[in-house]
């Protein structure tokens, strides 16, 4: 039962008698949990804005609401606050059949939808041809996270991760492998060989690509110190609007002038780091064209290329395999994993189809597609006859439309690629896709605790397995030292602190990704995401361990206990606390897909360990006085645990019975 559900659908009709059915929906939002405990469990705010509409103070119009829905059974105290807000009090009778309800419920009382859905979530999707790095985490976890909570709140949901397996990527490695290959190596760990491969020959083309551009930068540079030199002798007119002018001026001068010479000192830098190292200043100096060449090996396994589509087909497999060892190292699976490749076919008919739409025209030798809110086309196809991600992207949605019939398609990718997911909704919605909608579930930036985009020291994305691996290693020590401190001693065997850490360590890299806002940047801290307080998942885990252990502790069975016909009985304020915040779970989940966002999740279940640490504190549950109590809040304590679980399940973490 959803408790917010049910009260807006109590007071819909209530307000359509007050102000017709135009405006209900707006004003239903204002009914929500209160802030503080001292004015109910639930406040109706929609009394304020209505009064002045209608020409009543805002208290007449809340008595006019509140004696016009019925809450008899719901509320065993409604009160008209202040200049009109409405407080709500849950019965304590209505709460205690619903939490012993959701109790007896494996759904934990929260309801599948009456609407469902058809959704094709596309996320995660990395190049195959690169083993998955930090930047990969965010997608994939935010993805996953939403297909679970979509699929468990009765909608169908196809996880597709749309792998790059057919990207100029692929050129690159080709041309590595036929030039600099290391056969041992190649032998030893293909994928780890291939990635070499790629950072070799991306590292050569930024080579002469900086090299060409030294020069026309510093000339930028000079041009702007002139500038600058000539901002700073304008002397002040004392005229303050001109003057404040000036003075953003030359700010602005500076700026870009500072911003210029960090470009060229990273281009410099490029140019040195070959420089400096034999080996590869003799490559550079072999393969001048290198650029060009990679793009060649690209248009070549396009074209068919027997040579170049049989390394494709032999690098292909084993790329994926090294991916699908990271998923399964997360949890996360998909439904179809359809690469670029799988869509290649299909991109001439795209062409074809929105030239007959009358919606792509030739520019300058490409087909393009011209928007009025946007100063750039999208690009289709180019002058050479070469295809583009948008292409793909509009084949992909065709596809999904014909196989799924999707009501919604959901791309979990991050904010830099707004303008092109603007452009693709655009041009789908009037072409192929009237009816789906499209959203771009956009986030931040992974950053260090400098504040920076996290990187290796060489400015490398930081390799995802080793993060992982690096988890664990620091969830054994936490679990460890955690164990060795016990009064009585170590209780873990070695095997199973690592089994913990694995669990711990894992579920500490989602949780801390999941638990921030998607839309803003986070810091990655190890101590930060392993720390026993705060909103961790290491805090919700050893919250759900906490359960355990009173059953452990009591000798007590838990299916004897979900057995028991002693109901749970909510005469402690903290116990009531502790089962209206159980029986807001699926108040929670509705929170999650109004704007895609797992951290409504752990917010929730932050609050629901602090409650239940509350009621752990006040409540003796082993030492109850008398055993219909201890049985009560057994099953209370139970229910805490599988909804703790149960959430934790939905953003991809597991639990342990103990820590």
């Amino acid at each position: 039962m959803n408790i917010l559900a049910e009260l807006k659908n109590r007071f819909r009709d209530a307000l359509v008698d007050v102000v017709g059915d135009s405006d209900v929906q707006s004003l239903l939002e204002m009914i929500m949990p209160a802030q503080d405990a001292r004015f109910g469990d639930y406040q109706a705010n929609c009394a304020m804005p209505l009064g002045k509409r209608l020409g009543k103070a805002p208290r007449d119009v809340a008595a006019d609401i509140l004696a016009n829905v019925n809450l008899d059974d719901l509320c065993s105290e409604t009160d008209i606050a202040g200049p009109g807000f409405i407080n709500l009090t849950i019965s304590d009778d209505w709460l205690t059949n619903q939490i012993n309800t959701a109790g007896e419920d494996e759904r934990l009382g929260v309801e599948s939808t009456t609407h469902a859905q058809t959704y094709i979530l596309d996320y995660s999707s990395p190049n195959v041809a690169k083993p998955m790095h930090v930047g990969h985490i965010r997608s994939t976890v935010i993805g996953d996270s939403l297909a679970r909570t979509l699929r468990f709140l009765g909608h169908q949901v196809v996880a597709d991760n749309h792998l790059g397996d057919w990207g100029t990527q692929f050129g690159m490695i080709i041309y590595g492998y036929k030039h600099f290959v290391d056969p041992k190596a190649y032998q030893q760990h293909e994928v780890k060989e291939l990635s070499r491969l790629y950072r070799l020959v991306n590292q050569l083309i930024d080579y002469w690509k900086s090299k060409q551009q030294i020069e026309p930068q510093q000339d930028d540079i000079n041009r702007r110190q002139v500038e600058l030199e000539r901002l700073e002798q304008v002397q002040p007119t004392g005229d303050k609007k001109e003057d404040k002018k000036h003075s953003k001026a030359l700010g602005r001068a500076r700026d870009q002038l500072a911003s210029a010479r960090k470009t060229l000192d990273s281009l410099t830098a490029k140019v040195a780091a070959i420089d400096s190292d034999p080996q590869l200043s003799a490559y550079a100096e072999a393969h001048p064209e290198i650029g060009r060449s990679a793009l060649l090996e690209t248009a070549q396994l396009h074209e068919g290329d027997s040579t170049n589509r049989q390394l494709w087909e032999e690098f292909l497999p084993k790329c994926r395999e090294d991916i699908q060892r990271v998923y399964a190292r997360l949890n996360v699976q998909f439904d179809v994993e359809y690469g670029e490749s799988f869509y290649q076919e299909m991109l001439p008919g795209v062409v074809s189809g929105l030239q007959e739409a009358g919606m792509a025209s030739e520019s300058e030798g490409a087909q393009c597609i011209f928007l009025d809110e946007f100063e750039t086309p999208m690009i289709i196809q180019k002058s050479d006859g070469a295809f583009l991600y948008a292409t793909t992207d509009l084949a992909t949605i065709e596809y999904r439309m014909q196989t799924w019939q999707a009501d919604e398609i959901l791309y979990v990718v991050d904010h830099r690629q707004s303008e092109h997911f603007q452009k693709l909704f655009a041009v789908a919605n009037a072409w192929n896709a009237p009816d789906v909608q499209m959203h771009h579930i956009s986030f931040g930036t992974v950053l260090d605790e400098s504040g920076r985009p996290y990187k290796t020291r060489s400015g490398d994305a930081i390799g995802l397995e080793g993060l992982l691996d690096e988890a664990v290693n620091k969830a054994y020590e936490v679990v460890s030292a955690n164990d060795d401190s016990k009064p009585n001693g170590a209780e873990l065997s070695d095997e199973t602190r690592k089994h913990i850490a694995d669990v711990v360590g894992h579920g500490a890299i989602k949780y801390a990704d999941l638990s921030h806002n998607r839309t803003s940047d986070y810091v990655f801290s190890y101590d930060k995401m392993m720390a026993l307080e705060g909103n961790t998942a290491t805090y919700m885990q050893y919250s759900y361990a906490r359960v355990q252990s009173i059953f452990r502790k009591g000798n007590v069975e838990i299916d004897q206990v979900r057995t028991s016909v002693q109901p749970i009985v909510l005469e402690h304020s903290a116990e009531r606390a502790l089962a209206m915040m159980i029986m807001r779970y699926s108040e929670a989940l509705e929170n999650v897909l109004e704007d895609y966002r797992p951290n409504q999740l752990t917010n929730y279940l932050f609050d629901l360990a602090k409650r239940f640490s509350s009621f752990f504190e006040q409540c003796p549950v082993l030492k109850a006085e008398q055993e219909s109590v201890k049985q009560s809040r057994l099953k209370l304590c139970d229910l805490t645990g599988r909804v703790i679980a149960h959430g934790l399940q939905l953003l991809g973490i597991g639990v342990v019975d103990q820590m």
